[in-house]
C-alpha cells in the first residue's frame, strides 16, 4: 500500500461518526440502496441498517450507483423488526423516520448532533406504520413545489448533508469519534496497521 492511500485510509477512519445511521426499510431497489450507500460513506457513516421484513433479503447492490461504496460499510441485515430495533436502541438516543404527517417536524429543526438513526422507506409507501410506531418522531424536508416527495436516495442525500452541515458545526470531524475496538477492527479490514 502507497504511504498516499494508507494516509487517505487513515483520514477516513478518523472522520467515521458512530452516532449516525440510516436504516432502510423494505427499499426495493439494490440500486436506490447503493445510491444511499455512498452518501453515507461521503458524510462518514460508517453502518447502515437494512431491515427487510417484508421483502427478501438482499444479495446483491447496484454496483454503478455504490462506487462500491459497500466495500467501506459495516452493513447490518434484518429481517426482524424486534431485532432491529433492540439493537438500534443500544446504539442510538433517538430514532425518527421520514414520513409527511401533521406531527412531523422539519428536517432542520432535528438535533443531529446526538446519537440518531434515521429510517427512510420503500418506494411505494414510505416509512410503514409499524415502523413509525418504534420511532421518536417524523421529520419532513422542507419542500415547496406540487409533489412532495422525493426519491428515496435523494431525501436520504439531503438529509445526511443537513446532518453533516450540523457535525461540522459542532466539530465532530476535528477528532477520531470511533471506539478502539471499531478502528482496530476497520483497520485490519480495509489492510491497514
Amino acid at each position: 500500500m502507497t504511504p498516499e492511500r494508507h494516509q487517505r485510509i487513515t483520514s477516513v477512519i478518523n472522520k467515521r461518526q458512530p452516532d449516525l445511521t440510516v436504516v432502510l426499510e423494505n427499499v426495493f431497489d439494490p440500486h436506490n440502496i447503493s445510491a444511499v450507500m455512498r452518501t453515507c460513506d461521503a458524510v462518514g457513516i460508517q453502518d447502515v441498517f437494512i431491515l427487510n421484513n417484508k421483502i427478501p433479503p438482499h444479495r446483491k447492490w447496484g454496483y454503478r450507483s455504490s462506487s462500491t461504496a459497500a466495500e467501506w460499510l459495516t452493513i447490518h441485515q434484518f429481517t426482524d423488526v424486534q431485532e432491529c430495533f433492540t439493537e438500534l436502541r443500544k446504539r442510538y438516543q433517538k430514532i425518527y423516520a421520514t414520513h409527511l404527517e401533521g406531527g412531523a417536524i422539519m428536517l432542520h429543526q432535528l438535533n443531529l448532533t446526538e446519537p440518531v438513526a434515521l429510517v427512510f422507506g420503500n418506494e411505494s409507501i414510505g416509512v410503514s406504520n409499524e415502523i413509525r410506531a418504534l420511532t421518536d418522531g417524523s421529520f419532513i424536508i422542507p419542500q415547496v413545489g406540487i409533489i412532495k416527495s422525493l426519491n428515496i436516495s435523494v431525501a436520504c442525500a439531503i438529509t445526511l448533508y443537513e446532518a453533516y452541515r450540523q457535525k461540522e458545526i459542532a466539530g465532530h470531524f476535528s477528532n477520531p469519534r470511533l471506539a478502539k475496538p471499531q478502528e482496530d477492527f476497520l483497520r485490519d479490514k480495509w489492510g491497514i496497521k
